[in-house]
């Protein structure tokens, strides 16, 4: 070892020993015969000093060293002065009084500042030099939690009797899902492998196959547009269970997470057993599937109260089959006009029309009736004093509160309020970021239809069973069955979604008859499973983890690229590597393909 220590050990209990250290200059500082050089490693920062008293060839070393060097020092450890400690460093009681000075490697000046924050370097930047970006502290803090995850999972459902077992990576492309990433086969020429957007059917397989407990940490790619939190290839947890129901599978996750927030001695969390919450009630009461239970202000109604109003908006919004719905701003009724019309442009921006806002500022007469002077509003000259009187009731609001209302069809006003009220949170400083609020969402719809397709498709996947009790209404009614899925949710991110499966193939034909699939195509892309299961499949289910959404929570940052060693950028490019780029006639011509020339070239 070219090293006896790392740079983030030393303490008072070495004083007085000769050690050896490597790693790369921090920071040098030279006070005219006297040098320090905070020298860096993985694991912290060690400061050394170079006294006027060194070595010709030691002082020679540490003046010509310069940031990003690699060097080997050799040393006593020496407890610093009084008064000169350093409480932020973990070797911040000592210093090494370096014995000799070896430049390992010299480094050019590098492009981004290893010492800088994230903020102070642009993101392109970062990516194109990852190596260098990843040396930061923070950036091999976030990589070092993300292992620590992994592990703590590993161990975790190991003890559990659970097996982690590979599926490939190169498969066949199927129809349903997003969209694949293909790779031709030179040995098989006009035909091509998909890269797995999840190990689903593989993961059922190996419980027919009676492993009964299966987990992976599963590469997954998925040819679709990015987000902060996408990237075109994912990491997740992959895991299924024979013999089991939603519950149970709830049940053991939920154990693991808290487990896991106790490893990592991460914020409490808010509430223990986790809340279970209908699809059906998060959509009602948040707008979204994924609700952030970190604060209140949950969305109200009043569409019934409002069907025949004297207010047009709110009358043709309902008879166009649309709703009525709102949240309360606490606190504002007597704010500003200008904060009105920023949330009104707001919502805007989620396809909302506008808002018709109430300030209550007076409290009601005895009749329950309020008069004019107790109210701050545009459009209760409009409404009739039941009406008004009904609005403040179903939203709850209190004298001095904000009523903020979107009249819309129910996809424009569930996106809009759901962004409103997280708006309000921040803006009110409601969202409590001292806990971690998880919550479960079951009972989603099994299927959605698609009006550009004219079909019904799978919500989640066209394996996922439907309740028991609702199978009988699949060839009815398929828009009112709902699935034995679950997602659970932190902080108001989907962090893992899963489901039982449908185990009887009879049951999975039905499902894909709906969904408009020919027996033919059926056959031809999932034969394999089909055939699998009349060979005594049990009944099973499983979820999935996404490992890098979960670290990022954890690591509190905007973007899962700020916890994956090498990330994409928002176009899907590696400015690294430079890749996409193309390949060469030779290898196009082994692999029997053509490129249709570019448009416009």
């Amino acid at each position: 070892m070219l090293k006896t220590h790392t740079c983030g050990e030393l303490s008072r209990q070495n004083v007085g020993q000769t050690v050896t250290l490597a790693g790369w200059l921090h920071r040098r500082r030279d006070h005219g015969g006297l040098i320090f050089i905070d020298l860096r490693d993985r694991f912290g920062l060690t400061q050394v000093t170079v006294g006027s008293d060194a070595a010709p060839a030691v002082l020679e070393a540490a003046s010509q060293a310069r940031s990003e060097y690699v060097l080997q020092v050799t040393g006593v450890v020496q407890a610093r002065p009084a008064g000169f400690e350093n409480p932020n460093l973990s070797t911040g009681e000592i210093e090494v009084i370096a014995d000799n000075i070896v430049i390992l490697n010299p480094a050019k000046t590098p492009p981004i500042y290893i010492s800088g924050a994230t903020d102070d370097i642009d993101e392109s930047l970062r990516l194109k030099y990852r190596y260098l970006d990843i040396r930061r502290p923070r950036m091999t803090q976030n990589l070092i939690l993300r292992h620590n995850i992994v592990r703590f999972i590993r161990e975790f459902l190991s003890a559990r009797n659970f097996l982690e077992i590979e599926t490939p990576i190169l498969l066949k492309s199927t129809p349903e899902g997003a969209r694949d990433f293909v790779v031709p086969s030179r040995l098989h020429p006009h035909e091509f492998y998909a890269l797995p957007q999840s190990p689903q059917q593989l993961k059922q397989l190996l419980m027919v196959a009676g492993i009964e407990r299966y987990f992976q940490i599963a590469r997954c790619f998925r040819d679709e547009d990015l987000r902060a939190d996408r990237q075109p290839e994912f990491t997740q947890l992959d895991l299924e269970m024979s013999f089991v129901d939603a519950s149970d599978i709830r049940a053991l996750i939920e154990g693991m997470i808290i487990e896991l927030c106790g490893m990592l001695k991460a914020k409490p969390i808010q509430k223990v057993p986790f809340p279970v919450i209908t699809y059906a009630e998060a959509m009602e009461k948040y707008g979204i599937d994924r609700p952030d239970l970190r604060f209140g202000l949950q969305l109200f109604n009043v569409s019934q109260l409002v069907s025949t109003s004297g207010f047009a908006v709110f009358k043709n919004a309902v008879e166009a089959g649309g709703q009525v719905k709102g949240v309360v701003y606490p606190g504002a009724a007597n704010g500003p006009r200008r904060d009105i019309d920023e949330l009104t442009e707001f919502v805007k921006q989620y396809g909302a029309k506008g808002l018709a806002w109430i300030g209550v500022t007076g409290a009601p007469a005895a009749d329950g009736t309020y008069p004019a002077e107790a109210l701050r509003s545009q459009v209760t000259k409009f409404l009739t004093p039941e009406e008004i009187s009904g609005i403040i009731t179903a939203s709850g609001a209190q004298v001095g509160d904000l009523i903020l209302l979107v009249a819309d069809k129910p996809s424009v006003v569930a996106q809009s309020l759901y962004n409103l009220r997280l708006e309000i949170g921040r803006r009110a400083n409601l969202i409590d970021n001292s806990v971690l609020a998880f919550c479960w969402v079951v009972d989603f719809p099994l299927l959605e239809y698609n009006d550009e397709e004219k079909r019904w498709q799978a919500v989640h996947h066209p394996f996922t069973s439907a309740r028991d009790q609702d199978w009988e209404k699949l060839e009815s009614d398929p828009g009112s069955v709902l699935a034995k899925a679950y997602d659970v949710v932190m902080n108001g991110w989907e962090v893992g979604g899963g489901s039982i499966r449908i185990h009887r193939s009879d049951l999975q034909d039905r499902l894909f008859a709906v969904l408009g699939l020919k027996r033919e195509e059926v056959q031809a892309q999932f034969g394999h499973l089909l055939e699998a299961f009349q060979y005594g499949a049990p009944p099973h289910g499983g979820i999935a983890l996404g490992i890098d959404r979960l670290t990022a929570l954890f690591a509190e940052v905007t973007s899962i690229r700020e916890v994956i060693a090498f990330p994409k950028t928002a176009a899907g490019t590696d400015l690294m590597v430079d890749a996409p780029s193309p390949v060469t006639e030779a290898q196009l011509q082994e692999l029997h393909i053509a490129l249709r020339q570019r448009k416009g070239k």
